[in-house]
């Protein structure tokens, strides 16, 4: 891969749909959800480790999470783990990387991804990786889009214009849709999953926050004196004080002209809720998954888990989520991943911070 390679991980998220296993203490990417010993963010990192020197691997997460990545990720340096004070959504976090990894190399091809996605064909990731980093220039905006295999509606769409070279360009965003608009993006051909991977030069992602957010290119601009130094934190602080929380999809990527996507097909799941954990996990004959001391009877397309040191009996059950902590003891429709923002919500107001 190119030595100018950096790659940029967001590990700032709290994973609410996946209460009560993610925590505001330990959220879903600091977690083995899959049991294999290593988190959602360490797979992630491992994922690059072999191919990228760890100086130019670098964390952006919120500061409470500190010790939890310096105890998953002793491999980094201090100086490459980039702590937000508050959450101000992705358009600030990678105006930070940016700015950041500017100062100290300024030919740089910035790659940004989720800490909590899973990704099974490694190898043909990589592939795609590489194929966006070899055509970020100095204008050039990339996303990786997801063949798309059902009409989802837990995701946002992107819209290509066809052509034999691998960078096609993107003609639309569309946010997550309704199932029959899903269907038609689908059966159009043309519409792929925005994983929320982008790859870029440092040098292009400046140009376009200095076109299309020209006051937090101004605030991040005005840390190059502070980078890398001791004022750092400081004057991240004041930085973020005065940043508008504001996604980077809305931010520069809806509105810039220079857009394109490459096409991925890698065993990707964005793991965003109970749901999609239930359908990348091993089943048993009746589609349920068990994990922890269950016993079931004529119970179908289930998530059961136990963490507490009780027993579950199920009897009939279909499509339901069970998930036995030993403070919490959650049962709902496996489906109905939107409604755990009400859960916590009500939760922190009923029954204050300890159980979220």
């Amino acid at each position: 891969m190119n030595k100018n390679l950096h790659v940029v991980i967001m590990a700032g998220g709290t994973g609410t749909r996946f209460w009560p296993y993610s925590r505001n203490t330990k959220p879903k990417q600091f977690i083995d959800a899959l049991g294999t010993g290593r988190s959602l963010l360490q797979m992630t990192y491992d994922r690059f480790s072999s191919t990228v020197p760890n100086e130019n691997i670098w964390i952006v997460s919120n500061e409470i999470y500190s010790d939890l990545l310096a105890e998953q990720l002793p491999e980094l340096n201090a100086e490459n783990i980039l702590l937000e004070p508050t959450k101000r959504n992705t358009a600030p976090c990678i105006a930070y990387a940016a700015y950041k990894i500017k100062k100290k190399d300024p030919n740089a091809v910035m790659v940004i991804l989720p800490s909590d996605h899973v990704i099974f064909k490694e190898e043909q990731f990589l592939e795609v990786v590489n194929t966006a980093a070899e055509g970020a220039g100095d204008e050039q905006l990339i996303t990786i889009g997801i063949e798309p295999n059902r009409p989802e509606t837990g995701y946002g769409y992107i819209q290509f214009i066809e052509s034999e070279q691998p960078l096609k360009k993107v003609k639309t965003f569309t946010e997550k849709p309704e199932l029959d608009l899903a269907q038609k993006f689908l059966e159009s051909g043309d519409f792929v999953w925005n994983a929320g991977i982008f790859v870029w030069s440092v040098k292009a992602i400046i140009s376009a926050f200095e076109k299309y957010q020209s006051e937090l290119a101004e605030t991040f601009d005005e840390g190059e004196d502070y980078y890398f130094t001791e004022k750092e934190s400081a004057f991240i602080k004041s930085a973020y004080s005065i940043s508008k929380s504001v996604s980077i999809d809305y931010a520069i990527m809806e509105k810039a002209e220079h857009v394109s996507v490459v096409l991925g097909d890698f065993g990707w799941s964005d793991l965003g809720s109970w749901n999609a954990l239930h359908e990348i996990k091993e089943k048993d004959t009746n589609e349920n998954v068990f994990e922890g001391d269950v016993m079931s009877y004529n119970s179908r397309n289930n998530y059961v888990l136990s963490k507490s040191k009780r027993l579950i009996v199920t009897e009939g059950l279909e499509g339901y989520l069970v998930a036995d902590f030993d403070d919490v003891l959650l049962i709902c429709r496996k489906e109905d991943s939107g409604i755990f923002r009400e859960f916590v919500s009500d939760i922190k107001e009923q029954k204050g911070d300890k159980l979220i």
